[in-house]
């Protein structure tokens, strides 16, 4: 689905995401994607990320990370607990498929968001659109 974010996302930026994820925590991965897999339909999964651009954990303090304010492609997934790398890799590559079907110019910025809603463990996934 698309999604026009009106506000940024803030976060405080952090060096390594926690290996277990609490209910009140929110946290985001922002990955720049390699550029020769960006706009394949078929990408390679083992080339499909890029850097590491950088890990955010939100906070009431200071920020000085976002994910900004535009439009983006966002699917999301409620479970028992947060999708591990693996299974948001796959959702992103076919988050990427279904975008690039549907004619949508794809940039090339990746944001995973982890967080706690409604008794559910969260998993965003948003992909900016040009």
């Amino acid at each position: 689905m698309h999604l026009d974010l009106r506000q940024p996302l803030n976060y405080i930026n952090i060096e390594v995401l926690p290996s277990s994820i609490a209910e009140n925590d929110e946290f985001i991965l922002c990955y720049q994607l390699n550029p020769a897999q960006n706009s394949s339909i078929e990408p390679d999964r083992e080339q499909f990320l890029g850097n590491l651009v950088f890990i955010g954990q939100k906070t009431s303090c200071i920020t000085d990370v976002n994910m900004p304010a535009g439009q983006y492609l966002f699917v999301q997934y409620r479970n028992k607990q947060h999708l591990s790398q693996n299974q948001w890799l796959d959702a992103a590559i076919e988050q990427q498929k279904d975008g690039l079907w549907e004619r949508n110019k794809l940039e090339n910025l990746l944001y995973v968001r982890f967080l706690h809603e409604d008794g559910k463990y969260v998993t965003q996934i948003f992909r900016t659109i040009g």
